[in-house]
């Protein structure tokens, strides 16, 4: 969190008033986060079972929901008592943290096709990314923004198989 002290009163910072179609862009926003976590429940689990397979299942799917369903555009980048704070988007750092360690984790998760690794990546930059949109200009991701990242995320996380990815080792 970047917390710089400025001169002036907050008092001159409207309250929040939704724009226009914003919770249609939510409820779409909450709905591609749980395809998006319904593909990654989907993927081959491990040889043998193990607490990655577990992670990614489990902490990275909810994390990947619990994202794309907390966005809140209140939760914005904002002044409080002459301090600059950085907004959560409406999103727990516990959640980010999670989105953050998918470039760690993936190279234990070797029983996947590489096009599933560049697809689990793309989930977690894309969430992460629809977050950070969301908390810094909340009016252009409401128009313009969010509704593009959850078409990137249907494409990156749609079925595998016939008409999708390869299937895994190939």
């Amino acid at each position: 969190m970047t917390i710089a002290y400025l001169p002036g009163p907050s008092d001159d910072v409207p309250p929040y008033e939704p724009w226009a179609g914003e919770s249609e862009v939510l409820a779409e926003a909450a709905s591609a986060g749980r395809r998006a976590a319904a593909w990654i429940r989907s993927l081959p689990g491990p040889p043998a079972p193990g607490p990655v397979g577990a992670w990614l299942t489990g902490e990275l799917s909810g994390a990947v929901e619990t994202a794309m369903g907390s966005l809140d555009p209140a939760a914005c980048d904002r002044m409080v008592e002459g301090r600059i704070i950085d907004g959560t988007g409406g999103v727990d750092a516990g959640t980010m943290g999670i989105l953050a360690a998918v470039p760690c984790v993936l190279s234990e998760v070797d029983w996947l096709a590489p096009d599933q690794h560049i697809r689990i990546l793309a989930v977690a930059s894309v969430v992460t990314g629809t977050v950070r949109l969301l908390a810094d200009d909340p009016s252009t991701a409401i128009t313009r923004d969010v509704a593009r990242m959850c078409a990137i995320l249907d494409h990156a996380a749609r079925p595998d198989g016939p008409g999708g990815a390869a299937a895994p080792g190939r």
